[in-house]
Parts: structure tokens; sequence; C-alpha cells
């Protein structure tokens, strides 16, 4: 009696795997073995960095904040603690918004968080 093979299924399964693997450099889009490796690599790489995003948006909104607090002549940190305390609910992505698209309204926050720490 012959033993099963499933071809079919085994085809399709690399199939899809190739096709994720496409516009990797070299052997690594062309061949199963090294496409295998290199697609959980990208997959552990993307999960990683899809955490890390946040951190790094979070600085990016704060060394906006800080440039444009800085022009107006407080520090990010005096700014945010002055904020805090009158109650200013906007998160950081807001005011970094604020800072490049409205600066006449980011300056009025600014003005009125340096009221607060006179």
């Amino acid at each position: 009696m012959p033993r099963v093979v499933n071809a079919v299924a085994t085809k399709k399964r690399r199939k899809r795997l190739l096709e994720r693997a496409k516009g990797y450099f070299g052997n690594k889009s062309r061949l199963f073995k090294y496409a295998r490796e290199e697609v959980r690599r990208a997959g552990v790489f993307a999960y990683r960095d899809r955490k890390r995003k946040k951190t790094t948006m979070r600085q990016l909104w704060i060394v906006r904040i800080n440039a444009a607090c800085r022009e107006l002549g407080v520090s990010y940190c005096r700014f945010i603690d002055a904020a805090k305390k009158l109650g200013i609910s906007l998160d950081r992505r807001m005011l970094s918004e604020l800072a490049i698209r409205d600066a006449g309204a980011f300056r009025a926050i600014v003005e009125k968080a340096k009221g607060a720490l006179a």
C-alpha cells in the first residue's frame, strides 16, 4: 500500500510562506528553507517594534513640545508641571499637534502655564 502524501497542502503552505517573504534579499525570498526562518524573524521584529513604536512616538512628542516651549521661554518639565496643576488635560500628542499646527493656541496654553509658575 502506498504512503499518503498530501502534496497539495504542502505546496499551498510553502507558497503562502514564500508570498510573505516577497521582497527579501537573495535566497530569503526564493528558497523555502531560508524564507521560513526570515519570515519568523520578521514576525519577531514586527511584534517587538509595535510595542517600541509607542515609546518612540511619545519621545518625539516630548521633543517637539520642549522645542516649542523653549521658544516661548519655559522648559518642558516646568510647563508640564504647571499644566497639571492648572488641570489642563491635553495629552502630549495633542500638545505636540497644537505646537505644530496652531502656534497661537499653544502659545496661549504656555502663557497660562507661565502664569501658574509665577
